[in-house]
This record gives structure tokens, C-alpha cells and sequence, in this order.
């Protein structure tokens, strides 16, 4: 049984870690000793200097906070982890690579959590490229975190379903929401000697690649469901897009329909108050809600009615 506090320094970054960190912060089983997060970046208008979300909950709540810009290369940084003696380091979307030196660290392990099913999706969009693909299931997995990309033993994993219409934020949301138990049930596993991670196989092996703006671009060539799916994957962030009358149009919300109308792909074929139909390589694509390039988000029939007059 446990009886001491399990001692961890979280490294995450974005909004997805919150959660986890905030579990650990509040559990009487874990002591968090540090945070280490990516320096502060400019953001908005003015550019100014805006902490990341896991440094804002840290310095808000009395957590020490490092912020190298490359932690492998700033030994002063290494030596204040090494002298606070932790049994575990967490990872979680912490957005650098470390160092064997670092991974040495921890009395355990450096625990990272990864949010789809290992083997599938080693890389930084798991998510996105997911609900690209047209995936109805991924996940989130413990592993102990190795040099190489996503590829070290299993500790756990939970399958999560994705629906048809789920985005990307959504589906962030709901990862984000398991991963403080399945985390806690890794570290207390690992610190009891109750838990033995397996190694990853290869079958299966494929990488989800940094999202590229051009990517980004909507190809009406493709079929309805396919631009359906990319709009859900990569919503928000950055969005998916046309042009037209040389303006960015983001799509924001759309579904696929399986009849078809006569025109020529990429034209719009039907408006109606439910949104504006779209000829695809495959089936009509309904566009719901769409951002005009320097406007907010709108309903499709709403910006219809405002080309069209």
C-alpha cells in the first residue's frame, strides 16, 4: 500500500495537460514538485508576452516553473531537476525533445502521455490526423519515454470513441478529461511494483505528422465525407478553407449528404436555410457555419445571402 507521496515534476505546455496537472496538485498521493513549461510566446495585436496555460496554473498556485528554450541545452536547468529528487517526471504535451541526461533523472521513470493508441499515430497532430482519417476509435496510452519518437514500452492505455460529427477541440476536451486517472493509475502502478509496461510492436506503426497549411486548403475533388472529416480535424486549428473572390473562407461546421446534383465540382448547387451545398468529387458537402476572412464565425446561409445580394 501507498504510504508516501509519489514526487513528480510535470513538463506540459498547452491547455490538454491542465487537467492532469490540476489532479496531481490536488491529490494528497502526489507531490508536485515543479513545473517545467515552453518560455512565453507573443501573442495577439500587440505581441505581447503571454504565459503558456500550465504556467499560468503553476505560478497561480505557488509551483516553481522552469522555462528553457531548449532543456537539453541549459545545464543550469538540469541541475535544479536533478537536486529536487523526484521519483517521476510526467509528460504531457510538453513540446521539446529531452535529452538521455534528463530521462535519467526521475527514481522511476519519465512517464509521457500520449493521446492515441500506440503504434498508431507516433508524432505531434495524433488527434487531428485521427479525425482526418476517418478513424471511429483512438485513444490515450502511458509510455515510458525514450529517445526515440513515441516509442518506448507501454504502461496503459483506454480506447475513446470518436462520432461522426466530433472536431478536434471536442475530441481534446475529452482526452484531456481521462488522462489525470490514467496517469495516476501508471505512476502508482510503477511505484508499487504492480504495473510492468510491455514493449510497443511494429505492426501497425504510423506517424501523424505535423499539419501543414497547405493541407489545410479544401480540395472539392475529394469526396463529401473526406472534406467533411478534415473540417472536424483540423477545426480551429488552423481550420480548414476556401477562396473565393480572393477572401479565405473558413468552414467551421458542415455535413456530408450522399445525393447529388448536377454541376461542376466545387460549385455551390443549392442554398436553403439549413446551409449552402457544394458539389464535391463525391456527393454534396453542406456548409453550415463558415468564417469569412475578416469577420467572425456565421451561419453559411447568412454569408449566402450576403454574396448572393
Amino acid at each position: 500500500m501507498q504510504t508516501k507521496k509519489i514526487s513528480i515534476v510535470f513538463f506540459g505546455t498547452p491547455d490538454i495537460g491542465l487537467p492532469s496537472l490540476e489532479h496531481f496538485y490536488n491529490s494528497d498521493k502526489f507531490d508536485v514538485l515543479a513545473v517545467v513549461t515552453q518560455p512565453d510566446k507573443p501573442s495577439g495585436r500587440g505581441h505581447k508576452l503571454m504565459p503558456s496555460p500550465v504556467k499560468t496554473f503553476a505560478t497561480e498556485h505557488n509551483i516553481p516553473v522552469y522555462q528553457p528554450k531548449s532543456i537539453r541545452k541549459e545545464p543550469d536547468v538540469i541541475e535544479s531537476l536533478k537536486k529536487l529528487s523526484p521519483d517521476f517526471f510526467v509528460t504531457f504535451a510538453f513540446g521539446q525533445i529531452l535529452s538521455q541526461e534528463v530521462l535519467d533523472i526521475p527514481k522511476y521513470e519519465t512517464i509521457n502521455l500520449h493521446v492515441s493508441l500506440l503504434p498508431k499515430y507516433r508524432g505531434a497532430n495524433p488527434i487531428q490526423r485521427a479525425i482526418i482519417n476517418g478513424d471511429t476509435e483512438t485513444g490515450i496510452c502511458t509510455m515510458i519515454t525514450e529517445l526515440g519518437l513515441d516509442c518506448g514500452d507501454i504502461c496503459l492505455q483506454e480506447p475513446i470513441c470518436i462520432t461522426p460529427n466530433m472536431n478536434c477541440v471536442e475530441l481534446f476536451e475529452i482526452c484531456a478529461s481521462h488522462s489525470p486517472e490514467l496517469l495516476e493509475k501508471t505512476l502508482i502502478g510503477i511505484a508499487e511494483g504492480t504495473l510492468k509496461p510491455r514493449k510497443q510492436c511494429e505492426d501497425g506503426v504510423c506517424f501523424a505528422d505535423k499539419l501543414k497549411k497547405e493541407e489545410c486548403q479544401i480540395d472539392w475533388t475529394k469526396s463529401a465525407q473526406e472534406i467533411h472529416n478534415l473540417v472536424r480535424g483540423v477545426y480551429k486549428c488552423p481550420g480548414a478553407y476556401f477562396t473565393y473572390q480572393d477572401k479565405i473562407i473558413k468552414v467551421m461546421e458542415t455535413e456530408p449528404l450522399s445525393e447529388d446534383l448536377a454541376g461542376a465540382v466545387g460549385d455551390f448547387v443549392r442554398f436553403s436555410k439549413r446551409g449552402i451545398d457544394v458539389k464535391t468529387g463525391n456527393g454534396l458537402l453542406r456548409l453550415i457555419k463558415v468564417k469569412p476572412e475578416g469577420k467572425g464565425e456565421m451561419l453559411a446561409r447568412d454569408w449566402a445571402n450576403g454574396i448572393r445580394h
